[in-house]
């Protein structure tokens, strides 16, 4: 099993600067432990309701982070494409890969937040055929040669951007099942596209959080099925898992979901009730959440990002005794 840390890149109102210097302390921590990767999750404004926070915007925390550290791979968990323009994107996205000396990563994914979407001047119905899109932008543009693109959403003449890059980053797409809730738009099943798009493009499968353990094992069955009908070999697509987590050192179950709620609340809102965040998100004490990883790694999964729901970097060290090691040695 390989691990990745999500930073808690949090902006929640009361983050101060003394708060938010901690991340260098998570970067350099993680290095020194051997994560894998440093990732960012992303939702740019604060949708009340339903998320407790909103974060801190993705490629500038990468850059930072990589400025902090060494070796450590930076990758977005997740980017949406969707909502920005692709030629800045793609330059933004060269930019980050020299400065970090090629070790940048790209998760992406669709988006659901309707706010997000009205903001930017993009109807959330095109979400996914611009998503496609400005990955088959990127290809071209990454290249350094002159591109002009005429697309459904986008068009232009004679664009080049430099520096071009000696490959493309590694591509993980997330997406998938959810459990239903009234305030996201979502289908609770893995969309066809989103299916095809992890299938025929992506390096790396990232699970979403927003399920249960079910629903995502349903889901790279049917990643499997889709991978031997195209004719991929399945070794060649990652399954990756991004959760959440803060771990109690106990053995006593509501002792360990006590200190978590408030946690676990903040951040992702109350509209769902307790029970369904214990469904989703890794809660309770650790031989719960080794069992629930357990389950994920006999189907399957072979590289899990964490992320913490504080800005404690203590954390590492507790997942390292409770988590981290049990699962490499196994």
């Amino acid at each position: 099993m390989r691990f990745g840390l999500v930073l808690p890149s949090f902006s929640f109102p009361d983050l101060d600067y003394a708060t938010c210097a901690r991340l260098r302390e998570f970067a350099v921590r993680a290095e020194e432990l051997g994560y894998e990767a440093l990732w960012v999750c992303e939702h740019l404004v604060t949708a009340r309701g339903l998320y407790g926070t909103a974060w801190l915007s993705p490629l500038e925390t990468l850059a930072f982070a990589a400025g902090c550290t060494r070796r450590i791979k930076i990758a977005t968990g997740i980017l949406i494409p969707a909502i920005r323009n692709p030629v800045f994107l793609a330059k933004e996205i060269a930019s980050l890969q020299f400065l970090s000396g090629g070790r940048f990563e790209l998760g992406v994914g669709v988006g659901w937040d309707a706010q997000e979407f009205e903001v930017a001047g993009v109807p959330i119905k095109q979400r996914g055929g611009r998503t496609d899109e400005i990955l088959d932008i990127f290809e071209k543009l990454w290249t350094g040669e002159e591109v002009t693109h005429r697309g459904r959403y986008y068009s232009f003449d004679r664009v080049t951007i430099d520096p071009p890059l000696p490959q493309r980053p590694p591509l993980w797409v997330a997406g998938g099942a959810k459990i239903k809730t009234e305030l996201s738009p979502d289908p609770e099943t893995i969309a066809p596209t989103v299916l095809d798009r992890i299938c025929r493009r992506a390096d790396g499968w990232l699970a979403r959080a927003a399920g249960s353990n079910r629903s995502i094992i349903d889901d790279w069955a049917q990643i499997v099925r889709r991978l031997d009908e195209i004719g991929r070999p399945r070794s060649s697509l990652a399954f990756g898992h991004l959760n959440f987590t803060h771990v109690v050192p106990t053995d006593d179950e509501a002792a360990a979901l006590r200190e978590q709620r408030p946690r676990i609340e903040r951040v992702m809102g109350t509209h769902r009730s307790f029970e369904h965040l214990q469904t989703c998100y890794l809660l309770g004490a650790p031989a719960r959440i080794r069992e629930r990883i357990a389950e994920l790694a006999a189907a399957g999964l072979e590289y899990l990002v964490l992320s913490p729901l504080d800005y404690d970097p203590g954390q590492l060290d507790v997942w390292e005794e409770e988590i981290v090691r049990y699962f490499r040695s196994t």
